[in-house]
């Protein structure tokens, strides 16, 4: 079984040697690096060509991360695809320890695995991403066997980092691979695709080192969230009754994070926005706490802000 490994990446020349290398020490089961390039303006193309052979470099016009790691799936020869940013890196041994997976449960349609976060200098400041969110634990105890509710489990807390999958590339075409409409949570709504159909497994290892710095695409909130309702509506449209057999109400998913989303403008003064969002947030699960609020939206700006004071004072 071999792996093409896809690099999407934008003006993240001063990393991605380090990424490239964290591929190579893989072995042979990697048989191609593809790098999809999108639109960088710093110096990745001479770096890449500095790279030696092994390398696939295309290049497209700036369509996001979505778009890049679409076209490196369409490229890639062979039957197995693995990601991996161009500002992070893999750890020694990850592809030889995630493909006995595969071999061992031939239904099995993505590997994932537990990843470390790094400062800018690669100084690790969190050893575990699954320790920090209490669910290392669940997972050694599963000991690399199938995620049991796998789609329900994704949908309360996304635990597959796509720097650490390596996936089918047949199920990945079939599912039509990343949402280029989706910037923040793309890779959520595809696992979660994967997981409707496939079973999934996720290791208790750490595989992969993600370093975070300013530039990293995790940083805006209002994006965030509004991309994260569009996550839930269309999962709410493609696996709505595998949600239901797994005892997820999409309906209050979707309501909690138009809610979240209102709050966000609720609190940066934006009342009018805030309040048409509450209201969408009341058609999928009406709640007193999304009425108090959007009728709290209708008071004036300043009495709305020493209401949060007082409650903050309160909370304190």
């Amino acid at each position: 079984m071999t792996v093409s490994a896809i690099i999407p990446t934008f003006n993240a020349g001063r990393f991605i040697v380090v990424a490239v290398e964290s591929i190579r020490q893989q072995g042979a089961a990697v048989r191609e690096i593809i790098i999809v390039d999108d639109g960088s303006t710093d110096d990745t193309p001479e770096l890449v060509a500095e790279l030696g052979e092994g390398i696939r470099y295309v290049r497209q016009e700036n369509s996001g991360p979505s778009a890049a790691r679409n076209l490196g799936v369409k490229l890639a020869t062979s039957p197995l695809i693995a990601f991996l940013d161009a500002d992070d890196a893999w750890t020694p041994n990850k592809i030889a320890e995630q493909l006995p997976v595969f071999q061992a449960h031939a239904d099995v349609g993505l590997v994932a695995s537990d990843m470390a976060e790094t400062d800018v200098d690669g100084r690790v400041i969190i050893p575990s991403v699954l320790e920090a969110h209490n669910l290392l634990s669940f997972f050694q105890e599963l000991g690399g066997t199938p995620v049991p509710q796998a789609l329900r489990r994704l949908v309360e807390k996304n635990f597959v980092p796509t720097g650490t999958v390596i996936a089918r590339k047949e199920l990945l075409m079939e599912l039509g691979g990343f949402n280029p409409e989706i910037r923040y949570g793309e890779d959520l709504e595809l696992w979660a695709k994967v997981a409707s159909r496939r079973p999934i497994v996720c290791l208790p290892r750490v595989h992969m080192l993600r370093r975070q710095h300013g530039a990293n695409a995790t940083q805006a909130t209002e994006p965030m969230l509004g991309d994260l309702v569009k996550v839930m509506k269309n999962l709410r449209d493609c696996c709505g009754a595998e949600l239901q057999v797994q005892g997820v109400d999409i309906d209050a998913k979707i309501s909690q994070v138009l809610f979240d989303l209102a709050y966000w403008n609720f609190v940066a003064g934006n009342l009018k926005t805030a309040r048409d969002i509450f209201r969408q947030s009341q058609s999928y699960k009406p709640r007193l706490t999304t009425a108090i609020h959007m009728a709290a939206c209708r008071l004036p700006k300043p009495v709305v802000n020493a209401i949060r004071q007082v409650k903050q004072l309160l909370i304190k």
